[in-house]
């Protein structure tokens, strides 16, 4: 998704009333909001993978996953985003009818447009959501999955996912979920995805 800013400053009840009548949906941080455009097809299909896998995975059980159109609220006073993928299994998420606010896992499927502010200013704040455990960063440039994990000495921990760094092929590197407990291959996180052709540098 692309942001863009529409110089409109809003209280965050007056947002959530707002963005109702909105026929696009806009995320709100500091009192701006910002229009989410259109990803491509490749993102599309990322987030397509990785959702229906959460929710065969998490079927019968107290999680719900989400896509794109659901909002995760920081806190009742904002900041709120459109992550890609959420899951929460917080009973009191149960009761909300337009924000998630107690997601234990997030998703953003980066685009060269976004990937500074997902990895920037949406993780500085989404750290602040205190039932959050799991944080991934999957990119639609090459087969490249990130994870930040919550440890027991309460600090973030990266691990990275992809051919080059496993020296193995997308079938053989297995990413497991801990927030969920969910294994599942690189390969199908990036089922039917086409990566753009990648410049060789010349000698």
């Amino acid at each position: 998704m692309i942001a863009v800013s529409n110089s409109s400053f809003m209280s965050p009840q007056e947002y959530l009333d707002w963005e109702e009548e909105q026929p696009t949906k806009y995320e709100y941080i500091h009192g701006e909001v910002f229009a989410m455009t259109g990803g491509t097809l490749s993102h599309n299909a990322i987030a397509l993978n990785l959702a229906s896998t959460l929710k065969n995975h998490l079927r019968g059980k107290p999680c719900q996953p989400y896509m794109a159109d659901a909002k995760v609220g920081i806190s009742r006073q904002g900041s709120f985003y459109y992550p890609d993928v959420i899951v929460t299994c917080d009973p009191r998420d149960r009761k909300e009818q337009k924000v998630v606010y107690h997601p234990g896992f997030l998703a953003e499927v980066l685009s060269p447009s976004t990937e500074g502010r997902d990895r920037g200013l949406k993780f500085r704040h989404y750290r602040h959501i205190e039932t959050l455990r799991e944080y991934a960063l999957i990119s639609t440039e090459m087969p490249l999955v990130e994870i930040y994990r919550l440890n027991e000495h309460n600090k973030w921990e990266l691990t990275t996912y992809s051919p080059e760094e496993n020296d193995t092929s997308l079938e053989n590197i297995d990413i497991h979920l801990t927030s969920v407990d969910l294994h599942l291959s690189l390969s199908l996180l990036y089922e039917d995805v086409i990566f753009p052709e990648r410049e060789v540098e010349s000698e």
